[in-house]
């Protein structure tokens, strides 16, 4: 047990209008991932006693499906919401007198804890992160004294031109004493723009009384930058996306063009890893030494073994190769496929839930759901298991080394044995033995002396005449009389 216990407070009760979405602001996507829980992540990191989270009445309902239960964290019910002095106030009921509260926004995701930690060691009763960005827009003022101490923080819409003038913007992100900050909280007044109590009269309160608060900046370019507004998001998105990029850089992948590359999730990479252009990486994916990722493609959840490439146009979800293996282009992998090595997928071939042993070869337009394919077979091109019975899935299993011609409909279940061959164009409903050549064919049969029936000739078409208005409204009506 600290001494010190750490309670952590996350507003996510606004309900950002200037979004114009249907969702609540803190569950819009950055990097493939809620605001919110990007903020939730860094919180986490810190161990804390509790977090509170704080949210409105439209909203619970929304961010609890996303959030979902999570040890130590609280629901708290801020309403109605009147502003982030009040929101503060709601959660402080649950948080013990001795804690130090360590105040995040649910729509500001560039936080993290190696930013959070000196404002939760400080000593001072009150300390902020403070920033200068290029542009500090709408963010509020920090106005600072000759020794860099804390005077006041003033909203941008209630700033006048000395507030304006200040290159530190405030984050929103403070760390306190509990006992002090509730003290300071039942003093707030709703005198502004808004009509709101805001939390950040709270530095004019503690500058007031000798004890001013103390301000950690940060030169990072997008460190404690939230979001108002879609063309924020899209920047931050952006900024989000190149820093990533350059630290894959740093650690050796070979990215074609960092601002031509989304990571929406983990990647985990080993050497001379080549990535092409407009790539997409989603969910938790693991690459190893020496794979190539063609242009135009996306991966999700997918975990490929050293050496193996995946050609342009790839869709790849919940895929897993055990060996070096050759996918594409234009092929579409679904949850469940496995692939060992020396496996070859071709263009627009699709697979789910089936694994594909050592030498498999499905090169062009087949569909494999639900299979199990032995070594070294060969399924040709317009080929599919037809898993599906309108009910139920079933399952089809190929032995190994069989060959299985194209434009072949395999009825499952069904078992082909080993080397077994399967004549081009055939429909089988039942199960065909090993090393026998099978065959579902109609038989083959030509109708002498038949012709085709006789087109009518038409006009060339600048002898045809024109159709007017009146002649088509008549033809409908005939129609519509017959």
């Amino acid at each position: 047990m600290r001494e010190r216990p750490l309670h952590v407070v996350v507003l996510a009760a606004g309900q950002g209008r200037r979004m114009r979405s249907a969702l609540p602001k803190p569950l819009l996507p950055l990097a493939g991932r809620p605001l919110l829980l990007h903020v939730l992540e860094a919180a986490e990191a810190l161990s804390p006693s509790a977090i509170h989270l704080v949210h409105g009445r439209a909203g619970g309902a929304p961010l609890q499906v996303v959030v979902g239960d999570r040890p130590g964290l609280f629901w708290v019910l801020q309403d109605p919401p009147l502003g982030t002095g009040h929101a503060v106030q709601a959660a402080l009921p649950s948080i013990p007198g001795n804690a130090r509260v360590l105040v995040l926004l649910g729509d500001v995701p560039t936080v993290w804890p190696e930013l959070l930690r000196p404002l939760v060691e400080a000593e001072d009763p009150l300390a902020v992160l403070i920033a200068r960005p290029a542009d500090p827009g709408g963010y509020g003022r920090v106005l600072l004294d000759g020794e860099g101490r804390v005077r006041a923080v003033v909203e941008a819409r209630d700033a006048g031109p000395e507030a304006l003038a200040s290159p530190w913007v405030n984050t929103g992100i403070i760390a306190a004493s509990a006992g002090e900050l509730s003290r300071w909280l039942t003093r707030l007044e709703p005198r502004n723009a808004q009509g709101e109590y805001y939390l950040t009269d709270v530095f004019a309160m503690a500058w007031a009384e000798g004890r001013p608060a103390r301000a950690f900046t940060t030169e990072d370019p997008i460190a404690g930058l939230g979001v108002n507004d879609a063309a924020e998001l899209a920047s931050l998105e952006r900024a989000w996306q190149r820093r990533q990029a350059e630290h894959l850089l740093q650690q050796g992948v070979r990215l074609a063009d960092p601002s031509r590359f989304d990571l929406r999730g983990r990647l985990k990479a080993g050497r001379d890893v080549e990535i092409d252009v407009d790539v997409i990486l989603e969910g938790e994916v693991e690459l190893g030494d020496g794979v190539r990722i063609g242009p135009f493609s996306r991966l999700r959840d997918c975990r490929l073994a050293a050496g193996s490439e995946v050609l342009a146009h790839c869709d790849l979800e919940g895929v897993v190769s055990e060996g070096a293996c050759r996918i594409g282009p234009f092929a579409r992998l679904r949850p469940g496929t496995r692939l060992a090595a020396a496996v070859q997928v071709g263009n627009f071939v699709e697979i789910k839930n089936s694994a594909l042993a050592a030498g498999v070869k499905a090169n062009h337009l087949s569909y494999l759901g639900d299979a199990s394919i032995g070594e070294g077979s060969n399924i040709g091109a317009g080929t599919i298991t037809c898993n599906y019975d309108g009910l139920s899935k079933h399952r089809t299993v190929i032995g190994a080394r069989a060959f299985v011609g194209s434009n072949c409909s395999l009825v499952a279940p069904i078992t082909i044995g080993e080397e077994a061959t399967i004549g081009a164009g055939s429909v089988l409903t039942k199960d065909a033995p090993a090393h026998a050549l099978t065959l579902a064919r109609a038989p083959q049969r030509s109708i002498p002396g038949w012709r085709r029936a006789a087109r009518p000739r038409r006009k060339p078409l600048e002898q045809r005449e024109p159709r007017s208005e009146n002649a088509e409204a008549g033809k409908l009506g005939d129609e519509q009389s017959a």
